[in-house]
């Protein structure tokens, strides 16, 4: 089973979020900020994050950079109502799998995350 970890500094996305993955299967945690995911991470390990960009603390473009230097193996999803082309590139450059707006759709969500599992699957092989 998939671990997946959402980062969202808003309570009804998360919680949104882990309720539609918990049914689709997916092993799901939450935390509220970077800070807190990579404080989670450093204890439990994920397969996947999906994050939102716009955070108080440290926004997701911040956290990506820190998850890539800690954990370099781990897929990403970055989540945004706000965002831009330059965030998109940002996101893109600093290594993120994909980039979705808000609100979420399930079947492109469930694409992607398809894209990113099948991929691990064929590295692992």
């Amino acid at each position: 089973m998939e671990k997946i970890l959402i980062v969202d500094d808003e309570e009804n996305a998360r919680i949104g979020l882990e309720k539609l993955l918990s049914l689709e299967g997916y092993q799901v945690s939450t935390v509220a900020n970077g800070f807190e995911a990579l404080d989670h991470l450093s204890r439990q390990t994920a397969d996947l994050v999906i994050t939102d960009i716009n955070m108080p603390e440290m926004n997701g473009l911040v956290f990506l950079r820190e998850l890539n230097w800690a954990h370099p193996t781990i897929s990403v999803i970055m989540v945004t109502a706000y965002g831009g082309v330059e965030s998109y590139l940002e996101a893109m450059n600093l290594g993120a799998f994909e980039y979705l707006n808000k609100p979420v759709k399930l079947d492109e969500l469930r694409a992607v995350m398809g894209r990113i599992f099948n991929r691990e699957l064929r590295q692992a092989n």
